[in-house]
């Protein structure tokens, strides 16, 4: 069960994504079983755009809830939405015993016209929030971004939003990766002296090929330390060193967080399990 209970040192969670094809479940559950063996507090699936994978991600959650005994958080986006949509979902969750949500805009997909853009049914995370909170007994998880928002024009604006979040009936924050935890440490202080009172549990993403720079990294428009750029530039043509490379930089990222009592760390794992391995025997 998740919680925020201070006689625990930490919770770890992983983050995991359904798969492509309706034929590869067999190995996503291989994947989830050797997370499970880790013993993480929850383990998030991640949403397609504009609900486009809805089905699988609750498939995925259920199996995690239900085979894994361990609590599942379902992603789920509203920008392409529309409140049947959304309970719809809510009940196939339901159904499947899932008891977590972690409520998200989402990206506006690609095939989306400005006309629908510009009439959807929730404009914000916090309007879907708000309408889950009102209309089911979901826990409520939310997203925070320790460098802003990357379309946010101001993280004190940024700040505002995330307690609309709060106040709209989130009950935990889930961190967007961060690499400086200068940047973390620093958004926790904020947070503080805006009474944002929820959880953080810090998003780790291990960079353990270059390539992600060009993927998810850019996408989330964190910025890069001149410590992993160096790293970076250095063993980037390497595929064996980067590797290494990258996950000694997730475990002293991890272990100085830890140091400095973060109340989560949840490991982006990009579905790959020797990864999580190899950070949580270094930092248990």
């Amino acid at each position: 069960m998740i919680t925020s209970d201070t006689k625990k040192k930490y919770d770890l969670s992983f983050e995991v994504f359904p798969p492509k094809k309706d034929g590869e479940f067999d190995k996503a559950f291989q994947i989830l079983d050797e997370l499970a063996a880790l013993n993480p507090e929850f383990i998030s699936v991640t949403y397609g755009a504009g609900g486009s994978q809805s089905k699988k991600t609750t498939e995925i959650a259920s199996y995690i809830q239900n085979q894994l005994h361990i609590d599942a958080v379902a992603h789920m986006t509203c920008v392409g939405s529309k409140k049947t949509d959304i309970l719809n979902v809510c009940r196939e969750l339901k159904e499947a015993n899932v008891r977590y949500i972690l409520a998200l805009r989402g990206d506006r997909p690609k095939d989306m016209s400005d006309e629908v853009y510009n009439s959807r049914e929730f404009a914000h995370a916090s309007d879907l929030i708000r309408f889950l909170h009102e209309t089911n007994d979901f826990n409520l998880v939310a997203a925070c971004y320790p460098e802003k928002h990357y379309e946010c024009f101001s993280m004190e604006s940024d700040l505002k939003h995330l307690k609309e979040k709060e106040e709209a009936g989130a009950k935990m924050l889930i961190s967007q990766m961060f690499f400086d935890n200068d940047y973390f440490y620093d958004f926790l202080s904020k947070c503080n002296r805006k009474h944002i009172t929820l959880p953080v549990h810090a998003g780790i993403m291990p960079i353990t090929a270059a390539k992600q720079l060009g993927t998810s990294v850019s996408l989330s428009g964190c910025s890069i330390p001149k410590a992993l750029s160096d790293l970076i530039a250095k063993y980037g043509d390497d595929p064996e060193d980067m590797y290494k490379a990258g996950i000694d930089y997730a475990i002293r990222q991890i272990r100085d967080l830890l140091e400095n009592h973060v109340e989560g760390i949840h490991l982006y794992t990009m579905n790959k399990p020797q990864v999580a391995k190899e950070i949580v025997a270094a930092i248990r």
